[in-house]
C-alpha cells in the first residue's frame, strides 16, 4: 500500500447523496475528495432516473402522434428513428454531465476517477482509470456505491446476454419482440416506452399482479392500461429457464408456457455494489441481502464511516439519497435528522403516472391502522376532461376517528405533481378538510383534490 493521502472526507461513489456531501464539506473548507468509477454523479443522470424519463417522453410523443385524429391532427406515415431518440437522450446526459463536472470545479471537492477498494480502516486504495493508483484516507468516509440490475442464476439467463435498463436506453434499433422479465417500476416504464415505440411486447412477472405490493384497483388498473395498448402480461409465472440469445432470438421457460421474442430486458430488483470494495477491511458490516449495516443516521460498523443510498438499503429513489445526504450533514454537524418515520413518496412515470405517499389499504389493514376511504374517477376531474386523459382515479385514507391524512394514490395524469400537494398538507398536519375547503384553481388536476376530499365520509 502507498502512503495515504490525507483528506477530511472521502466518498467512495458520486451518487446524490455521496457527491452533495462532497460539494457541500468542500465548500465549508473541508479537503474533499469523490471516488468514481464510470459516471460522473453516478446511475441518475447517466443511466436511470434523468435518461428514462427522457426516453419514455420521446415514447409519449410517439403515442399522442398515432392519437393526432381524434384531436384534430391530420397525420400521415411516420415512423420512430431510435437513433434520433438515443441522440437526444444522451444530448442531455452530456449536458447533466458538464453541470456535475462545474459543481466540483465551484465546490473545490475533487473528482478521482477510478475503482476504489477499502484496504484499511477509512482507508481507499483506487486503480485509477488514467492509470497507476493513489491511497486516499480519510477523517470521514461515505459509501455510496449504488445498486446494479439484479441477475438470477436461472439457467440460461446470464448467458443470454439479456438487456439491463444501461443497454435498453442505449438501443439504436426498435426490437422486434420485446420480452420484459420483472412487472416493477423499471419494467413497466420501458416496457409501455417500446410497445409505444412499436415493438411487439411481453411482460412476465413471477407474482400474482403488477406491482404487486400497491392495492389491488391499482394492480388492475395498470394491468388494463397495458392491455389496452396491446402490452401482453403473463403474471404468476415462474421462469425454469432461458434459451437463445437477446437480440437474435430468445425463449423463456415459465410454469406458464414458453414466451418468445427477439429480445430479454431484465428487470427484476436490484443488488447492492458492496462486493469486492474491501468492507471487511475496513470493519463495515453487510446484512443477509448484501446491504452496508447502518443505523437510523445511516453510520456503519466502522467508526467515522457512514453509507447512504441504495447500497445502505435506502429505498431506491434519488429523492430518498437526497435526503440521506442530510441526514449525515446533520450528524457530522452536530444535527438529529434520521431516517426513520420520514415520507417516501414515489412515482411510477407510465402514461399515466402512478403516484403515492403514505399508507395504502394494504398497509393499513397489515398495520391494523383504522381508517375511511375516498375515492373519485379522473373522469370527474375537469381538467382530465379538457386533454381526454380520464383513465384513472384518485384514492385518500383519512384517519377513522380524526381529520389526519393517512395516504394518497393517484393514478392519472401528472400524479405525481398532484400528489405533492398532498404531501406538503401531510407533512404540515394539515386536516384533510383543508384541502376539502381551499380555493384550487379551475381547471387544474390538483383541483380534483376538492372533490376527492369532500368525499370523505363522516367519522
Amino acid at each position: 500500500m502507498s502512503h495515504p493521502e490525507e483528506y477530511d472526507v472521502v466518498v467512495l461513489g458520486s451518487g446524490v447523496a455521496g457527491k452533495l456531501l462532497g460539494w457541500t464539506l468542500a465548500s465549508q473548507g473541508k479537503r474533499a475528495a469523490v471516488v468514481e468509477r464510470r459516471y460522473v454523479g453516478g446511475s441518475c443522470p447517466n443511466i436511470a432516473c434523468l435518461p428514462s424519463k427522457n426516453v419514455i417522453h420521446s415514447a409519449k410523443v410517439a403515442s399522442q402522434s398515432r392519437r393526432g385524429a381524434e384531436f384534430g391532427v391530420a397525420t400521415g406515415d411516420w415512423t420512430v428513428d431510435m437513433t434520433v431518440v438515443r441522440g437526444r437522450k444522451r444530448a442531455m446526459v452530456d449536458e447533466l454531465i458538464a453541470i456535475h463536472l462545474d459543481k466540483y470545479r465551484e465546490s473545490g471537492a475533487e473528482l478521482v476517477m477510478g475503482q476504489g477498494r477499502f484496504v484499511a480502516p477509512k482507508t481507499i486504495e483506487v486503480a485509477l482509470n488514467a492509470g497507476g493508483t493513489r491511497t486516499l484516507r480519510g477523517q470521514t468516509v461515505i459509501i455510496d456505491t449504488g445498486s446494479r440490475a439484479r441477475m438470477a442464476d436461472t439457467p440460461g439467463l446470464a448467458e443470454s446476454r439479456p438487456l439491463t435498463h444501461v443497454e435498453a436506453l442505449e438501443l439504436d434499433h426498435l426490437p422486434e419482440r420485446l420480452i420484459v422479465l420483472g412487472g416493477g417500476y423499471v419494467g413497466l416504464e420501458l416496457a409501455q416506452a417500446f410497445r409505444r415505440f412499436g415493438s411487439r411486447v411481453t411482460v412476465v412477472d413471477r407474482n400474482g399482479a403488477l406491482i404487486h405490493h400497491e392495492d389491488p384497483d391499482v394492480s388492475e388498473e395498470v394491468e388494463r392500461l397495458f392491455r389496452d395498448e396491446g402490452i401482453e402480461i403473463l403474471t404468476g409465472a415462474t421462469l425454469d429457464r432461458v434459451e437463445g440469445t437477446s437480440g437474435d432470438s430468445i425463449r423463456l421457460r415459465t410454469t406458464r408456457g414458453t414466451v418468445e421474442g427477439t429480445h430479454l430486458l431484465v428487470a427484476g430488483g436490484r443488488t447492492p455494489n458492496t462486493d469486492g470494495i474491501g468492507l471487511e477491511k475496513a470493519g463495515v458490516e453487510t446484512n443477509e441481502k448484501g446491504h452496508v449495516k447502518v443505523d437510523e443516521r445511516l453510520r456503519t460498523t466502522a467508526e467515522g464511516v457512514w453509507a447512504v443510498g441504495d447500497c445502505a438499503g435506502s429505498p431506491h429513489f434519488t429523492h430518498i439519497g437526497e435526503d440521506d445526504f442530510r441526514v449525515v450533514l446533520s450528524d457530522l454537524t452536530g444535527g438529529d435528522r434520521v431516517t426513520t418515520g420520514r415520507q417516501v413518496p414515489f412515482c411510477l412515470f407510465t402514461d399515466p403516472e402512478l403516484a403515492r405517499v403514505g399508507l395504502n389499504e394494504r398497509e393499513a389493514r397489515d398495520r391494523g391502522v383504522g381508517y375511511r376511504l375516498a375515492k373519485v374517477p379522473m373522469g370527474s376531474v375537469f381538467r382530465a376532461m379538457t386533454v381526454s386523459e380520464t383513465r384513472g382515479f384518485l384514492k385518500a385514507l383519512v384517519e377513522e376517528r380524526g381529520d389526519r391524512i393517512l395516504g394518497f394514490t393517484a393514478f392519472g395524469p401528472e400524479a405525481g405533481e398532484v400528489m405533492a400537494v398532498v404531501q406538503v398538507a401531510m407533512l404540515a398536519g394539515l386536516p384533510y378538510t383543508a384541502l376539502r375547503d381551499a380555493v384550487l384553481t379551475h381547471p387544474t388536476m390538483a383541483e380534483g383534490l376538492a372533490g376527492l376530499f369532500s368525499s370523505v365520509p363522516r367519522g
